[in-house]
């Protein structure tokens, strides 16, 4: 149980560090260039992982913070009954990583409207995401009313690695396809959303060695 601990706890602890660093120290859009390939951008997501969204708006939104409350909670139990019955290692370690992910941006969505001064915030009558100027400050006086930007559950996620591999113009004269600009990958995302891809992963790679599973 230890070792599933530590797995979980040094991810999470790795992912807030550097989800509050960015947001302190960047302003929303702002980035550099690792290499060509590779840049940190901020840019705070009211979605899901990788910047998709689930039913748009303030109620989509916190429809989605619960939900993800729900699933940490699920998966806790679920790796912790596994853990016990000395299930697989090929599966309990990527269900670990899930874990830590799902945590990860609950996290953000749970509180960072209370931790932080700004954020973007949803405008009930433009109906859009409204984005902030200038870098947050973390909120010291966490639970006083007005200080944070959003209430409970109501934070965005923090996101910040672009892997544009591929960034290219097509000529205009390619039939269909000419005239627009191409670009893959262009999902910014977090910390939180590779452990999260990389434990689905394992889990698909390592299926055949998958032994001793308990699901209920």
């Amino acid at each position: 149980m230890k070792k599933f601990f530590v797995i979980i706890f040094s991810i999470l602890l790795i992912d807030q560090v550097l989800k509050i660093y960015i947001k302190t120290h960047f302003k929303l859009g702002d980035g550099v260039f690792i290499f060509s390939f590779f840049r940190i951008l901020f840019v705070e997501n009211p979605g899901m992982a990788y910047g998709i969204s689930f039913n748009e708006g303030y109620h989509g939104k916190i429809i989605l913070s619960i939900l993800r409350f729900f699933l940490v909670f699920f998966i806790s139990i679920f790796l912790y009954r596994n853990i016990k019955k000395d299930s697989s290692k090929y599966f309990t370690i990527p269900i670990s990583l899930i874990l830590s992910g799902a945590i990860g941006n609950f996290l953000d969505s749970a509180l960072y409207g209370l931790l932080f001064n700004t954020g973007t915030i949803y405008n009930q009558e433009y109906k859009k995401w409204i984005p902030y100027i200038g870098i947050s400050k973390i909120n010291y006086d966490f639970f006083e009313k007005n200080r944070g930007y959003a209430s409970i559950m109501e934070g965005c996620v923090v996101d910040m690695f672009y892997f544009p591999i591929i960034d290219t113009y097509i000529p205009y004269w390619i039939p269909f396809f000419g005239g627009y600009n191409f670009q893959f990958f262009k999902p910014i995302f977090n910390l939180s959303d590779v452990m999260i891809s990389i434990g689905m992963f394992l889990l698909i790679i390592f299926k055949s060695k998958i032994r001793n599973v308990k699901i209920l």
